[in-house]
């Protein structure tokens, strides 16, 4: 693993409901933050151009839109944001559930933007239990993020023993 990737959990909630609203089409979007920050503060749910349940491309004009709104509030992208819907995305497992696990292709596109994690949700069912995993590329392997789901960013790169305790 790479290190831990700390994202606040209303963020995930967005992402799985965007998700969930999409199916069976692949959603897809963007993890969005300060531009000197580590952590992302806003997700941008965008239009799968491709309208496909087994592919996803952003939708040009919405990636240039958001591309010039980044710009002006000084933010970047910081995680790619997208579902898998479709079995078997890789030789099936016990569960034969979607994976949220990097394709052939989304390998091929994490090639293009080094610096950014890719953040997959595995859903069978528009109401199913999600799955939702991150990943980057380390020396052109794919690596998977200890991912952990915070409700605040104030304390998640110490660790649940430095919360204060309360009184």
């Amino acid at each position: 693993m790479i290190g831990v990737l700390a994202i606040r959990a209303d963020l995930v909630d967005e992402i799985v409901a965007h998700a969930r609203r999409d199916y069976p089409l692949e959603a897809c979007g963007q993890l969005v933050g300060p531009e000197s920050g580590d952590a992302a503060h806003r997700y941008v749910p965008m239009t799968n151009a491709d309208e496909l349940a087994s592919d996803f491309a952003f939708a040009p004009a919405e990636d240039i839109a958001l591309e010039r709104d980044l710009d002006a509030r000084g933010e970047r992208r910081m995680l790619v944001v997208h579902s898998h819907t479709r079995v078997p995305r890789r030789p099936l497992t016990d569960s034969g559930l979607p994976e949220a696990y990097p394709s052939v292709k989304d390998v091929a596109q994490m090639e293009w933007t080094p610096d950014q994690h890719w953040l997959i949700v595995g859903l069978a069912a528009a109401d199913g239990e999600p799955e939702v995993r991150s990943y980057r590329l380390a020396d052109g392997e794919v690596v998977e993020d200890d991912l952990q789901v915070v409700e605040s960013y104030m304390f998640s790169h110490t660790g649940p023993d430095d919360v204060p305790d309360r009184a």
